[in-house]
């Protein structure tokens, strides 16, 4: 006899599948409606069976998932296209005011005998820290990578099993 799963199976309301923001529940169809929810995050997706997408509604633009077969392809945002040009400015975002300050720095370094002569030191790095830490948040924004969620998730669950 065959293992079923080797063979893909479509999109259908009758399965269970894994939760793609949360990746830890599984998402099952809602009663008396045409949609989905996850067990864990609880979060709901409405179907699209034709395309075997489901969307999740409750952001704006929505993020859209691609049913395989197997597993979810990766989240797009629906309408939106971010290509190069954006890693391209992300990247100079950090590098470029890092990059003045450093040199600054480095040109210019202040007199050793000052008490506070490291300040340019540790301008430069929180200078670096803070505009790659504007672009992880940009990213997490985007693309609601859920952490609220998550450590709701786990609050709930641990506080179920200390009870």
């Amino acid at each position: 006899m065959t293992n079923p799963k080797i063979f893909s199976t479509s999109l259908n309301f009758q399965e269970d599948y894994p939760c793609p923001v949360c990746r830890i529940g599984k998402i099952s169809s809602m009663p008396l409606m045409e949609a989905m929810s996850c067990d864990f995050c609880q979060e709901i997706f409405t179907v699209n069976l034709e395309s075997q997408q489901i969307k999740m509604p409750s952001r704006q633009p929505p993020l859209v998932w691609r049913w395989n077969g197997f597993k979810w392809n990766q989240a797009q945002l629906e309408g939106v296209e971010l290509g190069w040009g954006y890693v391209l400015a992300a990247i100079a975002f950090v590098i470029f005011p890092t990059s003045l300050i450093g040199i600054g720095a480095y040109y210019l370094p202040p007199n050793s005998d000052v008490p506070l002569s490291w300040i340019p030191y540790i301008w430069t790095l929180l200078t670096f820290v803070l505009h790659l830490s504007i672009i992880v948040w940009i990213f997490i924004e985007i693309y609601q990578i859920p952490i609220r969620a998550y450590w709701r998730a786990i609050s709930h669950w641990r506080n179920g099993i200390t009870r």
